[in-house]
């Protein structure tokens, strides 16, 4: 048994506890919650800080972990893309040294659960070895090209058949983004995935993919011909991208929006409307990475969403850290709650997922984990901008 306690422990289903102990059994499951009071003769393991849950890292690119620095920052989106698709070749064996490293970096940091979107079957071995819980969304794109539907469709279900499933593991088959994808991959994803399965989609991250479904022209049509492909075939419904998404997409168990960088106040109510089970995923680094911009949290907040937290890359980040995430928002939009950060950060992540019933929070019978970070807790009023999370168990 392990009697962890700090200045405070952060049940998150719960207040926050002075003085709180987690006792932890051989496996890590939780068999009691108590105040130091309670445990007069045992030796406690006494930390400075507060201990919280393992983090929820809802989106993330393990398999780009090798193109750390490839791409300057404030870009913008479409050559960001254009980045990734000509530098991400590199030998076998330097992308598997770096997905260890970086899902072992994870681990480190206090992230117990990921979220990774596959577009190879380079992160496999890996996801089955390591001892965080990854669901797979294995990523499809015909880029906009009907005649490439089918042997997208081909390719990726071996990149399917090759991802982890069991052991914590899972995985579905995913859009890319409403700009990349044909209604016909869209109806191919909708009858592939099982009801239970959950879905991902990168979601209005850039000015110009908006542009694109109002009125058919702009950055994404000239991207597209740069590459040798036409979008004359498409015509702009005149809605925004997520109208698009919205009208091809099944509304399944869960379906996660990523980035949402544009996203409107009407756009959230339209997803909410569709379904009950949306969630939205924040990666404010990469957000800041690539585009210079942060999506409105007030919008989001208002309409009672359901927000998780993501990395995205290290192509488009400087660390895979979800504590980072939450104090690059305090830092940029202080007035959204630290304690609404810290349940993205968490128990969000872990239902958007499916991994609620183990993680998310300190109870006991989970097992999700225990995370120490350097500050003195003062609820609302704490400083966290010179913290880092570390993973005790």
């Amino acid at each position: 048994m392990r009697y962890l306690t700090a200045d405070f422990i952060l049940p998150i289903s719960s207040d926050p506890i002075r003085e709180g102990v987690i006792v932890l059994n051989d496996h890590g499951i939780i068999e009691k919650i108590g105040q130091r009071a309670d445990f007069p003769s045992v030796d406690l393991e006494i930390h400075k800080g507060i201990l919280m849950p393992g983090l929820i890292n809802t989106h993330c690119h393990l398999e780009l972990s090798h193109m750390k620095g490839l791409c300057p920052t404030g870009t913008k989106l479409i050559p960001f893309i254009s980045t990734v698709v000509k530098q991400r070749e590199f030998e076998q064996e330097i992308i598997q040294e770096h997905i260890n490293l970086q899902d072992k970096a994870m681990w480190a940091a206090g992230i117990q659960a990921v979220g990774d979107i596959s577009n190879k079957s380079d992160t496999a071995q890996c996801k089955v070895d390591s001892p965080i819980s990854y669901y797979t969304f294995v990523e499809l794109f015909d880029m906009m090209q009907p005649a490439m539907t089918e042997s997208t469709i081909a390719s990726y279900r071996q990149v399917f058949a090759e991802q982890a499933r069991g052991g914590g593991n899972d995985k579905s088959f995913v859009p890319h983004a409403p700009y990349s994808v044909t209604p016909a991959l869209f109806e191919f994803i909708n009858k592939a995935n099982p009801e239970a399965a959950i879905l991902s989609i990168h979601n209005t991250e850039t000015a110009p993919e908006n542009e694109l479904f109002l009125a058919g022209k702009g950055d994404f049509v000239d991207f597209y011909k740069s590459m040798g492909m036409s979008l004359d075939h498409f015509e702009a419904p005149g809605t925004n991208s997520i109208d698009y998404v919205l009208k091809n997409l099944k509304p399944k168990s869960k379906n996660i929006f990523v980035h949402n960088t544009l996203t409107s106040g009407k756009d959230i109510v339209a997803a909410h409307n569709w379904s009950e089970q949306v969630y939205w995923a924040s990666c404010p680094n990469a957000n800041l990475y690539i585009e210079n911009n942060l999506p409105d949290y007030k919008l989001f907040i208002d309409n009672n969403a359901k927000m998780t937290l993501g990395t995205d890359s290290l192509m488009s980040n400087w660390q895979l850290s979800i504590w980072e995430e939450i104090k690059t928002i305090k830092r940029y939009q202080s007035y959204v709650p630290l304690s609404d950060l810290i349940k993205w950060a968490t128990i969000n992540g872990t239902v958007a997922l499916g991994y609620d019933e183990t993680m998310g929070s300190l109870e006991v019978g989970k097992r999700p984990g225990v995370v120490l970070v350097d500050c003195d807790w003062k609820g609302e009023d704490t400083d966290i901008s010179q913290t880092q999370s570390k993973r005790l168990l």
